[in-house]
């Protein structure tokens, strides 16, 4: 008797472009970058590449417009009307929180600086530096440093959870094995270090990279306050 070969079940509903970054995001979180292929995605979305090639124009296509998608998210959820400072706490904020969710985003985001999700970040950060009173030929430099600590301190922080992740290693076990080696610590080479001893098992990412937002922030009103000579125009 024979048997005849099972088919993997075709999609019955409409595949949309929509649909197909959402897929994508969803293999991008749970497995990482590398797991993301056109065969993959068809096998989640029960489909044949010819339906994903209609919407995608390649994996590279497909990961800029995740990317588009979560940054999109994010700067969709601010305040327009908050205060500048609060609102650029915010912004950096939630790009922290996106890039915590999402680790693959920041590799990108600096991967392929010209599209319109940095460019976006950008653009929102300028105006709130603007509207922070920064002149506008400093805007550049102001915003430039502001973005490169998001980016830099958040990626950092995605890959740390990352590999603590794929070590199964408790976050709070590897903190107090921090704390217990800066104990150890050499005092008259590291005294602050060892001062700092037992910090690491009460540290808060969020909270220290906030700390570094609102340094910047106070950094850059510091040198463009009316009166001071480098507020000049």
């Amino acid at each position: 008797m024979t048997t005849k070969s099972r088919r993997t079940p075709r999609r019955t509903e409409a595949l949309s472009r929509d649909v197909i970054v959402e897929a994508a995001t969803g293999i991008l979180d749970a497995e990482g970058e590398d797991a993301l292929t056109l065969r993959a995605l068809t096998v989640r979305l029960s489909t044949g590449y010819g339906a994903i090639y209609h919407h995608v124009a390649d994996r590279g296509d497909l990961l800029a417009a995740a990317t588009d998608h979560v940054i999109a998210r994010v700067v969709a959820g601010l305040d327009a009307d908050a205060e500048p400072r609060q609102a650029l706490r915010a912004v950096a904020l939630g790009l922290f929180d996106a890039i915590d969710a999402h680790p693959w985003v920041g590799a990108q985001l600096t991967r392929e600086p010209w599209r319109p999700p940095l460019l976006d970040i950008y653009e929102k950060i300028s105006t709130h530096l603007q509207a922070l009173g920064v002149p506008e030929r400093a805007l550049s430099d102001a915003a430039g440093v502001l973005v490169n600590y998001i980016l830099g301190v958040a990626g950092q922080n995605a890959a740390n959870a990352r590999a603590l992740a794929d070590s199964k290693t408790d976050r709070s076990t590897f903190l107090a094995a921090v704390a217990a080696r800066w104990a150890q610590l050499d005092p008259a080479r590291y005294p602050s270090l060892r001062r700092a001893g037992t910090r690491p098992r009460e540290h808060d990412d969020r909270e220290q990279f906030l700390a570094g937002v609102d340094l910047i922030l106070a950094g850059i009103e510091s040198v463009h306050r009316p009166g001071n000579p480098g507020s000049a125009g």
